[in-house]
């Protein structure tokens, strides 16, 4: 169990994208509360709502055609959907630091790595220009960043993906925030380079104590970091549970689906489950259970409701009508 304090409540988040083909239901009732130095990952197949959600609670979506239409995030006692966009541009990169899933579109091509990070500190800190560089230097140093002063002079294009998003999260850490998210920052990187920015991460987390959201469809990434994992689908939180517990006794079929797709060394030459069917439509606001129509256990009620978070047992949740563990439909 977390015993830390929270540091972001969310609930009941909605965002939908406008288009010409209709309304797009991307997110449809997120809630969950990040406690302080939690390790939080949220997993789910593209598509499922994970990086839009968490795009949402620092109002980054492009709007139009995005829009927030219901729910709040509370961040030190403040609403982040309600306040105004100054107030919360003091929030963004100063007590909650982003890493985006593609370092070279988020880093600007013109300016050096040095006048990235130090502008960071000019924008949410009172240190002088000599103090600035030195903090840029010591980030750099701090996330293994190869000659770090020489890079500080750098730009964008002359770094390996690699360095680029150890880059990016220098910059996360810039402020020391409360809160980081972190969009998916290994998935464009090679295995190796993978490895070595979650080996950084794990350190800076033990070293600052700083509560993380990470974004992943990689489970494995998540068995080694997370302490409690959301499960997304169809725009909803499916389950949620301690990472242990998760991968021990999966309680929605769909999380069940997921980890039954991961290879593993013991089922060497077998070939991979998948789970059939297609994703939802998200042009349409769901009225039932998404995940029904791949589900090998589902039954009339299932085309009916939209089944709730129930909880499990203590910190363990799940939006399923079906009983796993009695193989029977639970009975309220």
């Amino acid at each position: 169990m977390i015993r830390g304090e929270p540091a972001l409540e969310v609930k009941d988040l909605k965002t939908h994208f406008n288009t010409q083909d209709g309304t797009v239901h991307a997110v449809n009732g997120v809630s969950f509360t990040l406690h302080e130095g939690e390790f939080l990952g949220v997993v789910g197949e593209s598509g499922s709502g994970k990086s839009v959600s968490m795009a949402s609670l620092m109002r980054l979506i492009p709007m139009p055609p995005g829009e927030i239409v219901g729910g709040s995030v509370m961040f030190e006692n403040q609403d982040l959907l309600q306040i105004d966009i100054d107030e919360l541009r003091k929030v963004r990169g100063g007590d909650v630091g982003f890493i985006f899933q593609d370092p070279m579109t988020s880093l600007n091509p013109v300016l050096t790595i040095g006048n990235q990070i130090t502008e960071s500190l000019k924008l949410h800190t009172e240190l002088d220009k000599k103090e600035r560089n030195s903090r840029a230097l010591e980030l750099l140093e701090l996330v293994g960043l190869p000659d770090a002063a020489q890079r500080l002079k750098s730009y964008p294009h002359e770094l390996s993906g690699g360095m680029r998003q150890r880059v990016m999260i220098a910059m996360a850490l810039a402020c020391t925030p409360k809160v980081i998210i972190a969009d998916e920052p290994t998935t464009a990187l090679d295995v190796t380079i993978q490895a070595q920015i979650i080996e950084i991460v794990r350190d800076l987390r033990s070293k600052l104590g700083t509560a993380l959201i990470w974004i992943t469809h990689d489970l494995g990434v998540v068995a080694g970091l997370a302490d409690r994992v959301l499960v997304m689908y169809g725009g909803r939180i499916v389950e949620e549970a301690p990472v242990r517990e998760l991968y021990a006794t999966p309680h929605h079929p769909y999380t069940k689906g997921l980890l039954d797709s991961v290879p593993r060394l013991d089922q060497k030459g077998e070939e991979l489950y998948s789970i059939e069917g297609q994703p939802p439509s998200m042009y349409t606001e769901p009225t039932s259970c998404s995940f029904a129509p791949r589900c090998p256990h589902a039954f009339d009620r299932c085309a009916q409701e939209v089944p709730p978070l129930r909880l499990i047992s203590p910190g363990h949740k799940a939006a399923c009508f079906f009983n796993v563990t009695t193989g029977e439909p639970y009975v309220d």
